[in-house]
C-alpha cells in the first residue's frame, strides 16, 4: 500500500474488513461480503454497545440515517443516487459502501460531457476483432458491465455531467438488469448477477446541465447529503482528514486547536455572508464545504512544512484561505477583503488570540493577489 498514491478503501482498510468478515455471523444479502449492520459499523465506527473485541474508527461523518437508507437501497433492486453540494463526502461514502459490500470500489465511470455509451456498456479490442472477430474474448467490458457479471457495486460519478444518451442507456441497465450485445450472434446478452447495483453521485450545483429524466429518477432512491454545518462534526471531519494527510506525507507537525477553531469559524462566517448575499456576485464561487476546509488546511500544512518554520501559524492559514477561495478576480478578493475588515478586524480587537495574526496574513495575501 505504501507505493500507492491513494489506496482505495478496500486496500487501505483491508485488515479491518478481513476482521469484520471473520466475526460477522449475520445474514448477508446476495453476494455481500458484510451484513448490513457490519457495513454501517465499518462506515460510522463502532460503539461500546456493539460488543466487539476491537474498536472500528469512524470514516464518514454525517447523519446515521443517510448511511442506513443507502445500505437499504443497495439491498433492494434500485440504484442509489447521492446528491449534494461539492465537497460533502458523496464520493467518499460511495467508495466506503462499495468497499464494505463488494471489496472493490474501483468499478467507476466518471461522468463528463465526453462520456459515451461505450463507457457504461462495452467496447472492442480492435486488433483482436481483426484477427479473431467479435467475441467475448475481444470485448472490453465497462466497469458497470463488470459489476453486473460479478454481482457487485458499480459507481457512476457526476451523473448529471453526462449527456441524455448516456443517461438513457443507464435506464435500460437499471430496469432490465442486462446488456445486449447485437454485434455477436450467440452468447450476446450479459445478465446481472444478484448483488449488482449502481451508486451514482450528482452535484446539486449542476442542476440544469443535464437534468435527469423522470424515467431515470424512478430507477434511483435519492439520498441528499447536506453541507456539514455543525462545528463539532466538521471539526471531526477536518481532524480525521488532516491526520491522514500528515501520515501520508510523513509530516510531524501539530495543528493547534486554536487554529482549527479559527478555520472553522472563518468558514461559518463566510457561509453566513453567502447565505445573506443578494446576488451571485456577492457570493464566493467556492461551495465552502468541509472538503474545501481540508484543502485550505492541507495547503497551509504543506507550506509550513516545506517553506516555513515547520509550525503552522495563523498567518500561513490566512494566506492559504485567501489563495484557495479567491477564484474570481476581482469579485472573490473583494468579498474576502470585506470579510477581513468587517468581521475579522473587530474580532481581533475584542478576542485577540490568533485573530490579529490571521487578519494580517489575510491582508497581505489579498494585497499580493490584487
Amino acid at each position: 500500500m505504501s507505493d500507492l498514491l491513494r489506496a482505495p478503501a478496500e486496500i487501505k482498510y483491508a485488515e479491518e474488513l478481513d476482521w469484520l468478515e471473520s466475526v460477522d455471523d449475520a445474514p448477508k444479502p446476495f453476494s455481500w461480503r458484510l451484513s448490513p449492520k457490519m457495513v454501517r459499523l465499518f462506515i460510522l465506527g463502532s460503539e461500546r454497545a456493539d460488543g466487539l473485541d476491537r474498536e472500528i474508527p469512524q470514516k464518514w461523518y454525517g447523519d446515521r440515517s443517510f448511511v442506513e437508507r443507502s445500505i437499504v437501497t443497495l439491498a433492494s433492486d434500485r440504484g442509489l443516487l447521492l446528491i449534494g453540494d461539492p465537497g460533502t463526502g458523496k464520493s467518499w461514502l460511495a467508495e466506503l459502501l462499495s468497499a464494505a459490500i463488494s471489496r472493490n470500489s474501483t468499478r467507476v465511470v466518471q461522468g463528463t460531457a465526453g462520456t459515451t455509451e461505450d463507457h457504461i456498456k462495452y467496447s472492442w479490442n480492435v486488433s483482436m476483432v481483426i484477427s479473431k472477430g467479435q467475441s467475448r474474448e475481444s470485448m472490453i467490458p465497462s466497469p458497470i458491465m463488470t459489476a453486473m457479471e460479478t454481482g457487485t457495486i458499480g459507481r457512476f460519478e457526476e451523473l448529471t455531467r453526462s449527456t441524455s444518451d448516456v443517461q438513457d442507456a443507464l435506464i435500460s441497465i437499471l430496469s432490465e438488469k442486462y446488456i445486449s450485445v447485437p454485434e455477436m450472434d450467440s452468447d450476446n446478452i450479459v445478465f446481472a448477477k444478484p448483488g449488482f447495483s449502481v451508486i451514482a453521485t450528482a452535484n446539486s450545483r449542476d442542476r440544469g446541465v443535464n437534468d435527469l429524466s423522470s424515467a431515470l429518477k424512478r430507477r434511483f432512491n435519492f439520498v441528499r447529503i447536506p453541507v456539514v454545518t455543525n462545528k463539532k462534526s466538521e471539526a471531526e471531519i477536518v481532524r480525521f482528514r488532516t491526520e491522514e494527510l500528515l501520515r501520508r506525507h510523513r509530516i510531524d507537525l501539530d495543528v493547534p486547536p486554536t487554529l482549527l477553531d479559527v478555520l472553522l469559524q472563518s468558514f461559518a462566517d463566510l457561509r453566513a455572508s453567502s447565505a445573506a448575499a443578494g446576488s451571485d456576485d456577492e457570493k464566493l464561487e467556492s461551495a465552502l464545504s468541509s472538503a474545501e476546509q481540508i484543502g485550505v488546511l492541507e495547503d497551509a500544512i504543506l507550506h509550513s512544512n516545506f517553506f516555513g518554520e515547520r509550525a503552522l501559524t495563523a498567518r500561513t492559514l490566512a494566506s492559504s484561505l485567501v489563495g484557495s477561495l479567491a477564484r474570481r478576480e476581482p469579485e472573490d478578493l473583494a468579498i474576502l477583503n470585506k470579510y477581513l475588515h468587517g468581521v475579522v478586524e473587530p474580532r481581533s480587537k475584542e478576542e485577540g488570540g490568533s485573530w490579529p495574526e490571521f487578519l494580517e496574513g489575510g491582508r497581505d495575501a489579498i494585497a499580493t493577489l490584487s
